[in-house]
């Protein structure tokens, strides 16, 4: 058999495309069936399930949906509500890029290339003042994320005027395959205020406590004209790094008493962070934070900056002390102008695009591959021997591998 399989972009559809073509060699007017063994020891199988087109087709539209235009009335309906600022319109959005449905990515695909082509005009007419300002939170289980988002989104709507977006990630059951969603509950002041915006999403299984599609759901906020997005992770450690990769200043935020040296320098979360804030800096709490402020500084001394233009602050914040909730915003302003002034603002977010644009590829290759129609069919009886100890393993996935590009 003689497999060939071509990777491109429609030119309709920025969508990945596979195409397919097989050659059946016929002994005595039969396909053959043979099995082969590689020099490594791996089985390759010669037209063992050869796919027509017809099951071809098929397979591709799980995936893909090139009958969708960037004229689709649903995307020029939704661009239009979405510029003049309506949050459903911006809700519907969202619930499109984040969608599993060929149809639907189609339909979002094409309206996030109108919004950001908006978004352009807007930067070459206005500069670095019509950037929407990224910033991720994250911090441990309890430690008062969505109480201190709500603080800081109040202090930015009622003192400084602006609109406020929150993007919160929640967990997802691995037993049941539920999530609780229950930071709008604690968000009862922001969630009523017409100038906020908040979108909860569960993580649907996405490695890193981060939802697919969360990195194109800031760049619809922008279309829609909020000034500040706050994108609260789930917390489990992975989730820090695939948000520090989407935001122009991370923050972490700690409780009191959890700031010896020893553990302020675990460099994994720290060396991520442009600003941690102590939380809970009130009554009996506050000379715990006082301490566990001074450990962090300390720790952070013997720790390199991320960025060449910033040396990342300790700060100490209480909700119930509006001032210290003030204090936070003015670094994360001072951050913004410095990075804007360098250039370091532009310049990571085109290299965030590039690192997204990977992740996209990473995701798009493995729900392609397990949807194949011959990897399903091989599937199950590779698993059985793994489990029975027939194979390794790697020597399964190399065999589901070499099945996918018909080798």
């Amino acid at each position: 058999m003689f497999a060939r399989r071509c990777f491109g972009f429609s030119s309709r559809n920025p969508c990945l495309l596979v195409c397919s073509r097989r050659f059946e060699q016929t002994i005595g007017g039969n396909p053959s069936c043979r099995r082969q063994q590689s020099p490594s020891g791996v089985e390759s199988t010669e037209n063992a399930s050869p796919l027509s087109g017809d099951v071809l087709g098929k397979y591709a539209k799980l995936h893909w949906d090139d009958s969708i235009t960037r004229d689709d009335p649903e995307v020029q309906r939704l661009k239009k509500e979405l510029l003049e600022g309506s949050r459903a319109a911006l809700a519907s959005a969202i619930t499109l890029v984040e969608s599993k449905n060929p149809t639907k990515r189609a339909r979002g695909n094409h309206l996030l290339s109108e919004i950001l082509a908006v978004e352009r005009q807007k930067l070459a007419q206005q500069g670095t003042d019509a950037l929407i300002f990224r910033i991720g939170i994250s911090g441990s289980p309890g430690v008062g994320k969505s109480t201190f988002i709500e603080a800081l989104g109040m202090e930015l709507i009622e003192k400084h005027g602006k609109k406020v977006a929150v993007l919160t990630v929640d967990p997802t059951s691995q037993t049941t395959g539920g999530s609780i969603l229950g930071d709008l509950t604690r968000m009862n002041e922001l969630s009523r205020n017409p100038r906020a915006y908040i979108r909860q999403s569960p993580t649907s299984g996405s490695l890193g406590g981060v939802t697919r599609g969360i990195h194109e759901a800031v760049i619809l906020c922008e279309g829609a004209g909020y000034d500040v997005v706050l994108i609260e992770t789930v917390g489990v450690g992975q989730s820090e790094i695939s948000v520090a990769g989407m935001v122009d200043l991370f923050c972490l935020l700690v409780g009191p008493g959890h700031g010896d040296e020893l553990q302020g320098v675990k460099r994994g979360v720290m060396e991520l962070s442009d600003l941690l804030v102590v939380t809970k800096s009130d009554g009996e709490l506050e000379p715990k934070a006082k301490i566990t402020q001074a450990d962090y500084i300390s720790a952070l001394k013997y720790l390199r900056p991320r960025k060449e233009h910033w040396k990342p602050k300790v700060l100490r914040a209480s909700v119930f002390k509006p001032d210290t909730v003030a204090q936070v915003w003015d670094a994360m302003e001072e951050f913004r102008v410095i990075a804007t002034k360098n250039g370091a603002l532009l310049a990571g977010r085109n290299e965030q695009l590039t690192m997204w644009m990977w992740n996209h590829v990473k995701d798009e290759l493995m729900n392609v591959f397990q949807h194949h129609p011959d990897v399903v069919k091989k599937a199950p009886f590779l698993e059985r021997e793994v489990r029975r100890g027939l194979r390794t393993p790697g020597l399964a996935a190399e065999v589901l591998i070499r099945t996918f590009f018909g080798l």
